[in-house]
């Protein structure tokens, strides 16, 4: 059965798409600080970290790729970006005007999958999709995959079977490492190497830099589709 293996990349909202009542809950902590140069610092590091909640931050970037056949797509938010027509490959990059449209197309490829594969996608990716695809009312076609959590089908991810479901919590033989930290140890190329991480995302959406974003989301897929392997090959059913 063909599996997707996908991957998103996140931004943070601008504090001024909120009203004033949203930016006092939102940075209450940060204005409690009585030193000046501390609130300050606090305060941005609460909006870099608009990134990771659905509610302040939003979908710029998903990759996928079919396990098997190793073909997939890349959509990805980008002002006037021009395709390049002569670009051909296994993996096609789609650039979208909005989300609601990147969301709408993802959900429409989602449908097509029975199973997926994802790093940490259980605590992450799914439920971002979710949330973001409810506020912006676009239909979700896939909602089993926060479902029994101990299972693979419909969904593996990764940061949990390589935890082997959080056994040994933080600190034991099993704790969780990050995908960069996963791939090194098994010899994996890391989607890390060329500089980028998901914290840049916002700075480079605001540089207009899509395709790097679409890029280094696609190296984050390629890598989860080898740390699979490993996965399926070596560990698969260790109970």
């Amino acid at each position: 059965m063909a599996r997707l293996v996908f991957d998103i990349e996140t931004s943070a909202q601008p504090l001024e798409n909120f009203d004033e009542v949203q930016q006092e809950y939102l940075l209450r902590d940060a204005e409690k600080i009585p030193d000046e140069t501390a609130r300050a610092a606090r305060r941005e590091e609460i909006t870099r970290m608009f990134s990771l909640w659905p509610f302040t931050g939003q979908v710029v970037c998903i990759a996928m790729l079919n396990v098997e056949s190793l073909r997939g797509q890349v959509l990805f938010v980008a002002d006037d970006y021009e395709d390049d027509p002569s670009e051909a490959g296994p993996v096609e990059f789609v650039p979208f005007a909005d989300e609601v449209e990147l969301l709408t197309a993802f959900w429409d490829v989602a449908k097509h999958y029975d199973e997926i594969v994802t790093f940490n996608g259980r605590g992450f990716d799914v439920p971002f999709l979710y949330l973001r695809s409810a506020a912006l009312n676009v239909p979700i076609s896939r909602k089993n995959w926060l479902g029994y959590r101990f299972a693979t089908e419909p969904h593996c991810d990764l940061a949990e079977q390589f935890t082997f479901y959080n056994v040994s919590g933080r600190e034991g033989a099993a704790r969780k490492f990050n995908l960069d930290f996963y791939c090194k140890a098994f010899g994996i190329e890391s989607p890390k190497a060329h500089g980028v991480t998901g914290m840049d995302v916002t700075t480079l959406m605001a540089a207009g830099k899509f395709r790097e974003i679409a890029e280094y989301c696609l190296r984050d897929v390629r890598a989860t589709v080898e740390l699979y392997r490993v996965w399926k090959e070596r560990l698969a059913g260790i109970k």
